[in-house]
């Protein structure tokens, strides 16, 4: 999106450079990164980059001055993973946004999706400095926000995951950590803060507290994804609701709290129309403009693009309001590369720290429907990658 840093890259590329690439990641993360890297970072303008976080911070802002939503969100956690001491605010906060293209020829942010839970903090910054030395990029780049550099992220980090606890009673807990395509992150998290990582069926109970190889866990640096513990039938030593004297880095109740459910409430620049499938009383004619989507899904799984009256209509009345209707987006690509123009989506990442503090971001690029993997299998230049801006 810096056409002249773009160019610049495109000129210089080369396969070797990438394998090369593809080899310095592994070796950083101590393991192979289980999805796919691009060929090549973005290049932001500092404007846009800056109008994505502040849309994000504002769209959190509404939410947490709205007391209707923070009651009505109350109904969208099970009762099963209602889990007690819930802070005022999420730690981490994740929002995606989309670039359309405006009639007068400028690009503008669309909210894709917003979560209250953790993502690839430690694995992101790591990626940014491998694509810095492997393609020895202009030293002025950055990849941090809010005039963050490699030492005060980490700090930051630091306080957000440790929460003062020695690192020894800090606990990555997981379904099946060394199993998952997110182990680089797992792995570098460790690295970098010293934490142990383990699978939640490892954790055991005993009174209040929870202990892992004897050792009682103080705070939760918690990974696991509800919906995947609900399809594996994963059975644990404790449960979410027990009340237990253990913290939690990143709430498990924000995963339900920030999330899809949290659309049709925005009123925002940003978001596109979207209701809850339960109150949309008249289907659109025009469905093939719309998304359809399960509120807690990951990874893309469930979504229809443009879905069909037959698959709506086989969705029970009582399970309706476990779906939203939004308005599709015709997101725009942007970045140029040898295999062609790429669209590109941009996770803005904050971490609580006496407000919401924008840090560093993930992208995502892809030439599919969607920017999942499974849309984009077989294509090239394409994948995990990183944003860099240059200071103004």
């Amino acid at each position: 999106m810096v056409p002249e840093l773009r160019k610049r890259f495109n000129e210089q590329w080369s396969p070797e450079l990438y394998t090369e690439f593809l080899h310095q990641i592994d070796a950083v993360s101590g393991t192979h990164v289980g999805f796919r890297c691009s060929e090549t970072p973005v290049f932001y303008p500092k404007p846009l980059l800056d109008k994505m976080v502040r849309y994000g911070q504002e769209l959190y802002r509404q939410l947490a001055e709205n007391p209707q939503y923070r009651k009505a969100s109350d109904a969208a956690i099970p009762d099963r993973f209602r889990v007690p001491n819930e802070p005022e605010h999420p730690l981490f906060v994740q929002a995606d946004f989309g670039l359309v293209r405006e009639p007068d020829g400028t690009l503008e942010p669309k909210l894709v999706e917003i979560q209250g839970f953790p993502s690839l903090y430690a694995f992101q910054p790591a990626l940014a400095d491998v694509y810095r030395q492997v393609y020895r990029l202009d030293s002025n780049l950055r990849e941090f926000l809010d005039c963050l550099d490699e030492r005060s992220y980490h700090e930051t980090l630091g306080r957000a995951i440790l929460g003062g606890h020695s690192p020894e009673q800090v606990v990555l807990l997981e379904i099946d950590p060394y199993e998952q395509k997110t182990l680089a992150d797992f792995l570098l998290t460790r690295k970098l803060l010293g934490i142990r990582i383990a699978p939640i069926t490892d954790v055991r109970k005993r009174g209040r507290k929870l202990y892992l190889d004897d050792i009682e866990i103080k705070r939760i640096y918690n990974r696991a994804i509800v919906d995947e513990l609900l399809r594996k039938e994963i059975n644990t030593d404790f449960q979410f609701t027990d009340d237990l004297d253990v913290e939690w880095a990143g709430h498990p109740n924000w995963f339900f709290r920030l999330s899809k459910f949290s659309l049709p409430w925005f009123r925002h620049v940003s978001v596109p129309e979207t209701r809850f499938l339960s109150d949309v009383n008249t289907l659109p004619e025009n469905l093939d403009d719309y998304v359809l989507k399960p509120l807690y899904s990951f990874a893309g799984l469930g979504i229809k693009i443009g879905p069909a009256q037959e698959e709506i209509d086989a969705i029970p009345e009582k399970e309706r309001s476990n779906f939203i209707l939004q308005r599709k987006m015709n997101f725009v690509p942007t970045v140029d590369t040898p295999s062609g123009m790429t669209k590109v989506e941009t996770r803005i990442m904050y971490i609580w720290d006496g407000g919401l503090k924008p840090v560093t971001t993930i992208i995502r690029t892809g030439r599919g429907k969607m920017m999942g993997v499974d849309f984009n299998k077989d294509l090239d230049w394409v994948g995990a990658s990183a944003g860099f801006h240059l200071p103004q």
